[in-house]
């Protein structure tokens, strides 16, 4: 059984800016927190909701580079926390749940991409570990507080690299299999899809709600870092001169228009009263095809391609993913 992926039609589109779909928004009195929140797409993801009156905190592993990236957005708390760290994790879920405080929104915006293979110090691999298991952590820990909000978001940033690869079950952390930086990545890609269904499913008779989505291809936040300028142009994102390929039609955007789905999920009265699903474009995607697409070799396809893979909204595999997570981390979820 998959969700319910039916567009509705939101009036926005691929060329909007994160600033575009907080227009009419009061977040004044509410708190959120955003995983990366001190680059790319979640650095524009803070800057637009303490726009619209939002009390922001952003955890990071790196203390300096967040302060001197945020330096110029007013009212920001920036802590310690590292997602490939689970102390640490813990740590900063019972620093702020010790205030008392509400938590209305959790972007969980931080991510890897395409990494050598390196593994967290529990021996887990460090796409999963960092897209998916860290997250889930995060959400565990601070169930308390999102229950208190009364009416709660939780966005997962995924990317179109779910296509890639569903969560194999049977060797999550490349163990056995012989390593895909790809791979990996699509594996943690879903995994943020199917955390969505299934946190959803569970969270909604508390007022929790959870979204999953693909920002674009955005150049320049980072998260190509892995990525060699070579590998770049084959996949069409930047030009010969190495200047990035702006066409939102295409899904290659600005930063601003990256973060507006960010931006929609956690903050839109158009989903009241929805959640579970993945979107695109400020709205919710439509089931995509069960062929496989190569990114280097079918390049085209992949950039117009739109929507998600069945196998990312599979209600049984979101089951079988928050089980597992569960076991990984060595925490109950106390839903």
């Amino acid at each position: 059984m998959t969700t319910m992926q039916t567009p509705i039609g939101s009036g926005f589109g691929a060329s909007v800016t994160a600033e575009d779909v907080i227009k009419g928004i009061d977040l004044s009195g509410k708190t959120a927190i955003v995983t990366g929140g001190y680059s790319g797409l979640g650095l524009e993801t803070v800057r637009v909701l303490r726009s619209a009156g939002a009390k922001v905190i952003v955890p990071t592993r790196d203390y300096n580079k967040a302060v001197n990236a945020l330096a110029n957005i007013d009212g920001v708390d920036i802590e310690v926390m590292d997602l490939m760290d689970s102390a640490s994790i813990n740590a900063f879920a019972d620093k702020f749940l010790a205030t008392g405080r509400a938590l209305h929104i959790l972007v969980n915006s931080a991510g890897i991409m395409a990494s050598p293979l390196s593994r967290d110090s529990r021996g887990y691999e460090s796409q999963f570990a960092t897209n998916h298991l860290g997250h889930f952590q995060l959400v565990a820990r601070l169930w308390p507080a999102l229950r208190k909000a009364k009416g709660a978001r939780v966005v997962s940033v995924s990317s179109w690299g779910h296509h890639f690869s569903p969560v194999v079950f049977d060797d999550p952390n490349f163990d056995r299999r012989e390593y895909d930086r790809w791979a990996a990545y699509g594996q943690s890609k879903t995994a943020n899809i199917l955390f969505a269904v299934a946190l959803d499913k569970r969270g909604q008779a508390d007022g929790v709600r959870a979204f999953s989505l693909h920002p674009g291809s955005i150049v320049g936040t980072g998260l190509e870092k892995h990525l060699s300028e070579e590998e770049l142009r084959a996949a069409g994102v930047i030009d010969e001169h190495g200047q990035p390929v702006l066409d939102p039609a295409k899904n290659l955007k600005t930063v601003g228009q990256g973060a507006a789905t960010s931006v929609w999920c956690a903050t839109s009265p158009q989903l009241n009263n929805m959640g579970g699903v993945y979107c695109e474009n400020c709205d919710i995607a439509p089931l995509g095809h069960d062929a496989e697409s190569d990114f280097y070799l079918d390049n085209e396809s992949t950039l117009t391609d739109s929507g998600v893979m069945p196998y990312a909204v599979d209600s049984e595999a979101a089951d079988r993913l928050w089980s597992l997570s569960e076991h990984l981390i060595g925490q109950k979820f106390a839903i």
